[in-house]
């Protein structure tokens, strides 16, 4: 990962690119670029009344929140994550108290308002990635299976509330005339969604955006979940990302269909989850993430179609 510069004294605590370009794309109604003007004073205001020190601002950084490395008060390592609009400050607030350092990043401080998190400090640049493939996998299974418990109350959504607008925007994409390529693939998609949200075969809490590189090395334990999306439903929710971990590579390969459906099986049964749930949320999640994308021109959006087709 690419170091980031210290900030100079009393300079604005900028976003990275990666941040500002997703903020600029988002369809928020301009809530995103007025969030990125505002955020140096947000900074400084929290910087301030939780004595912070800052470090420097972690690049490439996520495409939801700025994190900055800080110390505290008491010369304490810590960063600070400031969430933009649209990210959901509460629920991660109550996931993170509720799993309280038990496979996931500790809590330290919040500010629900300001979108502010106060969270231990982890090696960054390690995560899960970074190991052999099968370390990797089974690595990310044991931790995940530490974050599913009950969800004990929380503003958290269910499984189908959180997927019913990427349903209505898949559908709509699929309506488009660039898409006639690719609609049985986005029908198959929407078929799966509407199966799987017609019941609820469980109520755990849910990361949400689970996957390898949303899992850094730490000190007080060696692997440690960040950046949760919380929710409530079925783990197989919380797996369909960990199957496209590594996705170029996969597409790359000449067995990355037989290696992805590999992958798939050994998730689901290394965590006893239902294998064609599982391959439905995953079909589901890629083509809902990979049509819009593909109409926005990134490449990425082919590759996420190609692995669906896999399934």
């Amino acid at each position: 990962m690419a170091s980031a510069a210290r900030p100079e004294e009393g300079a604005p605590l900028g976003p990275p690119p990666r941040l500002a370009r997703a903020l600029d794309e988002a369809e928020d109604d301009g809530a995103g670029r007025t969030w990125l003007r505002d955020l140096p004073e947000l900074a400084r205001d929290v910087l301030r009344r939780w004595e912070l020190t800052p470090e420097r601002v972690q690049e490439p950084g996520g495409r939801s929140s700025l994190l900055v490395l800080v110390r505290r008060a008491d010369g304490g390592r810590a960063a600070l994550k400031l969430l933009a609009p649209g990210a959901d400050a509460a629920a991660q607030h109550a996931a993170l108290e509720r799993w309280d350092g038990f496979g996931a990043v500790r809590l330290l401080e919040a500010d629900d308002a300001a979108g502010a998190l106060l969270l231990e400090r982890l090696h960054g640049e390690v995560s899960l990635s970074s190991l052999p493939e099968a370390k990797a996998l089974l690595e990310a299974a044991g931790t995940v299976r530490r974050l599913w418990t009950e969800p004990d109350g929380g503003p958290y959504p269910s499984v189908a509330e959180r997927t019913a607008p990427a349903a209505a925007l898949l559908r709509a994409a699929a309506d488009e005339p660039w898409a006639a390529d690719v609609r049985p693939l986005a029908g198959q998609a929407l078929a799966a969604h509407a199966e799987l949200t017609a019941a609820e075969p469980e109520r755990l809490l849910l990361h949400g955006r689970f996957r390898e590189e949303k899992v850094l090395a730490g000190e007080r334990a060696p692997w440690l979940a960040v950046g949760p999306d919380p929710l409530v439903g079925e783990r197989a929710y919380d797996l369909a990302l960990p199957v496209r971990d590594r996705l170029e590579d996969l597409v790359a390969s000449p067995r990355g269909a037989a290696g992805a459906r590999s992958r798939l099986a050994r998730l689901a049964d290394s965590l006893e989850v239902d294998r064609d749930r599982l391959r439905g949320w995953t079909v589901f999640r890629a083509v809902a993430d990979g049509l819009p994308a593909l109409g926005r021109g990134h490449r990425r959006g082919a590759l996420l179609l190609e692995f669906a087709s896999w399934f």
